[in-house]
């Protein structure tokens, strides 16, 4: 009678250590995909303003173009 409750009760802590594992594991990959939606929206606002900065700079090299023609 000892062994197979022995087995009962290594079968269920080993499923609670695997849910605690579960757990922790969400836990991180919700906290990695915050960050990644962070660093998401930082790369397309850096976007956003080296589009508004190359826009001037162009205009001025095709100005420039023109000129030695």
């Amino acid at each position: 009678m000892f062994w197979p409750m022995l087995a009962v009760v290594l079968g269920f802590l080993g499923i609670a250590v695997l849910g605690v594992l579960a757990v922790r594991v969400f836990a991180q990959v919700r906290r990695l995909s915050r960050e990644v939606g962070t660093a998401t929206e930082r790369i397309q606002r850096a976007t956003e303003d080296l589009e508004r900065a190359a826009v001037p700079l162009a205009s001025r090299m095709h100005d420039m173009g023109r000129d030695r023609s």
